[in-house]
């Protein structure tokens, strides 16, 4: 080989390994060597981690059944001693809708303390002063009640005689109102019904079945009835 072959293929493998943008760097054989051999740098600011904030967790609580709610409400409370000498004659009652308590009394004296339900918004059970006017101890709504076909069955409950259409085949049987005591013209009276402890009537006075009972027993038509707001 002549010397001058020589000089060429030397600078052309020199003028290869430094090619322009690579002037002062090393060799790229020898960078990715480098690059393969130096660890990773650690991407940390040098601050201590800060861990996040975690909400206290709550425990879920179980959905109630819609019976308990009742025990929302304190029990029927009777005085033994004055209901045996309580007469009609001598019965009054008042009707606390704030309270959502109904008093059989005795003059000024409570014989019985009960809770009811009252008229929900919208079917407010009327204040004032009123008296029985009626007694009826198997009555039923003439508004409200159920849509059943000729075997009795419900086709469709809960519903008002005034506002619903009839399905074909049905007719109308109003809601029981067992041991019914009439305070208005308009049908507002107390009797036995449901008391989910809140004001959820259609504008009656609901009691448990053993006030009701107690309460029709003790008092009759003209007893005196005060509906406090």
């Amino acid at each position: 080989m002549s010397v001058f072959l020589f000089r060429a293929i030397t600078i052309l493998a020199l003028g290869f390994l430094f090619a322009p943008g690579t002037r002062g760097q090393a060799p790229a054989w020898q960078r990715g060597a480098r690059r393969a051999q130096t660890p990773a740098r650690p991407t940390t600011t040098g601050r201590a981690a800060i861990p996040a904030r975690q909400e206290p967790t709550r425990p879920i609580q179980p959905m109630r059944k819609p019976a308990e709610l009742i025990y929302r409400q304190a029990p029927i409370n009777i005085d033994d001693g004055l209901l045996a000498r309580l007469t009609p004659d001598e019965a009054n009652v008042i009707i606390s809708i704030p309270k959502q308590r109904a008093y059989l009394r005795m003059g000024e004296q409570v014989v019985i303390d009960s809770p009811i339900s009252s008229g929900k918004r919208g079917h407010t059970t009327p204040t004032g002063s009123f008296t029985v006017r009626e007694k009826d101890p198997n009555h039923h709504s003439s508004l409200y009640g159920d849509f059943v076909d000729a075997q009795g069955r419900v086709v469709r409950a809960g519903v008002s005689a005034q506002i619903d259409s009839a399905p074909s085949g049905t007719y109308f049987a109003g809601a029981t109102m067992k041991w019914f005591m009439r305070l208005t013209d308009g049908g507002v009276g107390m009797h036995v019904g449901i008391l989910p402890g809140y004001a959820a009537s259609h504008g009656c006075v609901r009691m448990p079945l053993e006030a009701a009972e107690l309460f029709y027993n003790n008092v009759k038509v003209g007893t005196p009835v005060e509906v406090q707001p």
